[in-house]
């Protein structure tokens, strides 16, 4: 097999180098547009993980580059005067140009040729020469357009700007700052690179990059390959405190922003992408080089154990895509941090920096504890202080709901409908809410429970009768007995059959009057499928046309009923849901900012299965509601083990879980005898 290689970066050169090493084939040609020795860019980093592969499949490659390595261990994370420093991370980086070095180098020991300074712009002659062609020409791949029909690549490009620089500053850990400017936060994600120098990328919002000025030299002229150096300067500047004396360098650093590639395919006939050119992941989780190497490595094994070049494409996209696209999750989320980090800036430092480390949702909770015990150990004595808990686990800390005292973060509630007789709950609901209850929940909830007849779901319970509400007085009864945990009923309007505008309020707060006797939570329900969800959008679920006032008029008039009939010192919390077709975050905010200003103690958001559960809760926690006194419930299938780290983010205030048992690991409710504290999990 002849293979023609387009691009001389990390995924070019190390897929030449492996599948001549594989056998894979028995000519190998890589075409590289800069001349020998010219690359942009400073450090790359590269994990343990990544390294050990290397090693397993060339061990001269590794050996040429365990010496250049800059390894740590630790994360700083400088924060309005403080810093927190969390240790067990394991990273290395090294200089792109020792990178690229070695393997140029290695390439030659191995008889692949790299011609260097030739751009090839006519990819379809080179496919027509050569059996194979791999195409590692990078984000802005010239032949991911040339196929693009094939490809069908799209492109997201990031909100904030970025420029990455070099200093001679030593650093010993991977390390972030935040800096105040007229506009914005100014952040500094920095790490070394060798043991003289240190890789710094600069990262502003778009407004606080205005108002600093960057815009006027982003607009200046400058020559191919020239630095921004106006903007550098000012950067040094700003970052004088830092820096310590030390000089900012550039090399072809220009503002930019970060673009995501995915393409549908990678393969056209002969020609397959590799590395950026076939995707992109945020440079914030430092995946770009690693992402490129694990391609070429899989590409080049993929080729020696299929004697069929395409059934080996074809094994190589089947093995890499999964892995990219949850890399790709993971970057996403991480991205989508940085680029809204001045809506953190009112956190404590230290939730700050637990924030920061599991920004991509791929650090759990465990993870922390091993990597670093003292540094959880410090978090979560902050969050027992806040709380005022004993020192332990964050889900295990108390909370007041309004005038509610919960015993812990941790909700259950059942979305199934469980089937009763006329309405009336029977022993499926006292088992369910009762046996959450014992299982260690801080908060029960029941499932949907209608306010009139004919608009409940079929066979569901509700609480519009003197016998439903003796029914509920009875589970009520069993929890309060047995546990020290609080129930809340969901209140909804969800048939067909509804009653009119006009008398819908004071449904609503009839059943809220015969829920008062016992339960201490009451749960307005204003998403999927109720009446009230209708109201706030359009029936197939899209946003419709009228002005947000005029589709949250109802829902409001009945929240207002409710509260009129409810005792003030017990809690009203309010169920919603993204709208579906789009995020729907925007219209999200600006109706639990509403139901929060008018006393909601809670908004309970409940998304889809393939949701992250704490994203939108997130984004109502620390960018949108104004009552900081309202507490935020994100439900959507989160794991128990995940509570922890969403609560002591602040992401969230509850999470509602799968139901637990009896025997589970994962509670340790006060008041209950004869139960062990939860055990370490992995």
């Amino acid at each position: 097999m002849r293979i023609a290689v387009i691009g001389g970066g990390p995924g070019g050169l190390y897929f030449s180098v492996l599948a001549r090493r594989f056998g894979a084939a028995d000519e190998i040609t890589v075409w590289e547009r800069n001349a020998p020795g010219e690359t942009f860019g400073f450090g790359v980093v590269l994990s343990d993980k990544v390294l050990g592969a290397v090693e397993r499949a060339d061990p001269v490659v590794a050996s040429e580059l365990r010496p250049m390595l800059a390894e740590w261990d630790d994360i700083d994370v400088h924060y309005r005067g403080t810093t927190y420093t969390a240790g067990g991370n394991r990273l290395a980086a090294m200089s792109r140009a020792g990178l690229l070095t070695a393997l140029r180098r290695r390439c030659s020991q191995l008889g692949v040729p790299v011609r260097s300074g030739i751009e090839v712009d006519d990819v379809d002659a080179l496919a027509a020469e050569y059996d194979l062609v791999v195409a590692a020409d990078g984000v802005n791949s010239l032949t991911r357009q040339r196929y693009a029909e094939t490809f069908r690549p799209t492109v997201h490009t990031g909100k904030t700007r970025y420029i990455w620089l070099s200093t001679t500053l030593e650093l010993d850990a991977f390390t972030f700052y935040v800096v105040d400017t007229p506009g914005g936060a100014l952040q500094v994600h920095a790490y070394p690179t060798s043991p003289h120098t240190s890789t710094l990328i600069c990262e502003l919002s778009e407004n606080a990059w205005r108002a600093a000025g960057f815009a006027e030299a982003a607009a200046s002229h400058q020559e191919a390959g020239e630095s921004d150096e106006w903007s550098i300067a000012l950067l040094a500047d700003l970052c004088k405190d830092i820096l310590g004396g030390h000089k900012l360098y550039g090399n072809n650093s220009r503002w930019l922003r970060f673009p995501t590639v995915r393409c549908e395919t990678w393969r056209h006939r002969n020609v397959v992408l590799v590395g950026d050119a076939a995707h992109t992941a945020h440079f914030s989780i430092g995946s770009g080089t690693k992402l490129a190497m694990d391609d070429a490595a899989s590409l080049a094994q993929c080729l020696n154990g299929q004697p069929i070049a395409e059934e080996a494409l074809a094994a190589y996209e089947a093995e890499r895509r999964p892995a990219v696209l949850s890399l790709q999750r993971a970057a996403r989320a991480s991205g989508e941090w940085f680029e809204n980090v001045d809506k953190y800036l009112h956190q404590e430092p230290q939730q700050f920096a637990v924030n920061l480390l599991t920004r991509s949702r791929r650090v759990p909770y465990a993870s922390l504890r091993r990597r670093d015990p003292e540094f959880l150990l410090g978090a979560e004595r902050w969050f027992a202080a806040v709380a005022g808990g004993e020192v332990s686990r964050p889900m295990l800390q108390p909370l007041a709901l309004g005038g509610l005292e919960l015993v812990n973060r941790v909700v259950v509630s059942p979305e199934e409908v469980f089937p009763s007789r006329g309405g009336v709950p029977d022993d499926l609901q006292l088992v369910c809410l009762g046996g959450a209850a014992l299982g260690g929940a801080g908060l029960v909830l029941t499932g949907p429970v209608s306010v009139s007849a004919g608009t409940g779901a079929p066979g569901g319970a509700g609480l519009h009768t003197a016998e439903q509400a003796a029914g509920w007085r009875r589970v009520v009864d069993f929890v309060h007995a047995h546990s020290p945990a609080k129930i809340g009923v969901r209140l909804g309007c969800y048939g067909t059959d509804a009653p009119s505008p006009d008398v819908l309020p004071r449904v609503f707060a009839d059943a809220a009057a015969r829920a008062a006797d016992g339960f201490d939570l009451l749960e307005l329900d204003c998403a999927h499928g109720g009446l009230l969800s209708a109201l706030l959008s359009s029936s197939d679920g899209e946003r419709d046309g009228r002005p947000l006032r005029d589709r949250l008029r109802g829902p409001l008039e009945v929240f207002g009923a409710l509260r009129d009939v409810w005792p003030s010192e017990r809690p009203v919390s309010v169920r919603l849901a993204p709208a579906s077709g789009g995020d729907g975050s925007g219209a999200l905010a600006e109706i639990a900012n509403e139901f929060a200003a008018r006393g909601a103690a809670a908004v309970h958001v409940s998304v889809g299965p393939h949701s992250d559960p704490d994203a939108f809760t997130d984004l109502i926690r620390n960018q949108a509601v104004r009552n900081k006194e309202c507490a935020v419930i994100a439900a959507g299938r989160i794991a128990a083990s995940d509570v922890d780290t969403i609560v002591l983010a602040g992401r969230a205030d509850l999470c509602v879980v799968d139901q637990p048992t009896v025997d589970s690991p994962w509670f340790s409710p006060r008041g209950t005898p004869g139960r062990s504290a939860p055990k370490e999990q992995s």
